[in-house]
């Protein structure tokens, strides 16, 4: 890591502030979706649906981590210039914030403005859960609930994998993350072919999600919540995601978690946070700062410890 590391750190995550993921360009995620999709597709049939689940899995996770880092070598001895602006790209498509954000937002916005129907509709674009019969504060819960864990997955994560990997770090994350949310299912198409995916997906994100909900509680000031958050974090199916929600739950004062519904199915999922009140619309934008905080913060941590690595 070097001065060029904090250029494109810097670079690149300003850019997804400002604009998000581009809709009018090809994106590095789809593609990693199409190369899952058509080797899902050829391998997932017959016996031994695990090991090829896990061969795929491996293969295409160690491509996205070679292929960037032998490009990248061989264009930074021609061009450092090319080099750079090739970097920022790349992890400027590894991060979701800006996108985030938006779209919690507009759920928000719709659910207050167009009804309960159309609130639904639109939540349904970022979440897996089935939200037909959803009430109005089932949507504001669901809704703040991904934008925790989504602020880890789509963040905190890829930048943590950057800082200890460089930009083949962070792609090879978000191939190991967009394995877990195609194939990381319990269900009977991916149960066997998808475990060894979501298996990895929960490795990778175990320091994350926690830094995520330490992290957030620091921009907050809500110092003496860490405790609480480990504490309910752990009731989540999930080894990571409970995390983020907690912080979240002890910042708002609300509760997350309960039933819900996916694939059809109702999925009894324990309740984080103790306390049962309203989620206000307004509470949104709070939310939102608590996003951008978070992420700020981070960036500049590690900015900071690569100024320090240079120096000493």
């Amino acid at each position: 890591m070097d001065i060029k590391s904090i250029l494109i750190l810097i670079i690149a995550f300003v850019l997804d502030q400002i604009f998000g993921d581009p809709r009018v360009l090809p994106h590095l995620i789809v593609g990693y979706g199409n190369l899952i999709a058509k080797g899902e597709k050829r391998l997932n049939n017959g016996k031994n649906k695990f090991f090829k689940g896990a061969l795929l899995t491996i293969t295409l996770v160690s491509l996205s981590f070679v292929v960037p880092y032998y490009v990248l070598s061989y264009i930074d001895e021609l061009n450092t210039i090319v080099s750079i602006l090739l970097s920022v790209i790349l992890l400027f498509y590894c991060l979701a914030n800006k996108t985030l954000v938006k779209e919690g937002i507009a759920v928000f916005n719709v659910l207050e403005k167009e009804g309960l129907e159309a609130g639904r509709k639109r939540l349904s674009w970022i979440v897996g859960r089935d939200t037909s019969a959803l009430n109005e504060q089932q949507i504001r819960t669901a809704t703040l609930e991904t934008m925790s864990e989504n602020l880890s997955d789509g963040v905190i994560a890829p930048l943590f994998y950057f800082t200890i990997l460089g930009v083949p770090g962070a792609m090879a994350y978000k191939m190991i993350n967009t394995f877990d949310s195609m194939i990381g299912y319990k269900n009977d198409r991916y149960e066997q072919f998808g475990k060894f995916a979501a298996k990895l997906d929960d490795v990778a994100n175990y320091i994350p999600a926690r830094l995520t909900a330490f992290f957030m509680l620091i921009v907050s000031f809500r110092f003496g919540g860490l405790a609480t958050v480990f504490t309910e974090g752990k009731k989540h199916s999930s080894p990571n995601a409970g995390y983020p929600e907690a912080a979240l739950a002890y910042i708002l004062k609300v509760r997350f978690g309960g039933p819900n519904f996916y694939g059809g199915k109702l999925v009894e999922k324990p309740y984080i946070g103790t306390n049962h009140r309203s989620i206000q619309h307004q509470e949104i934008y709070k939310v939102a700062n608590i996003n951008y905080s978070t992420s700020w913060f981070f960036v500049l941590l590690i900015a900071f410890y690569l100024i320090l690595i240079q120096v000493y």
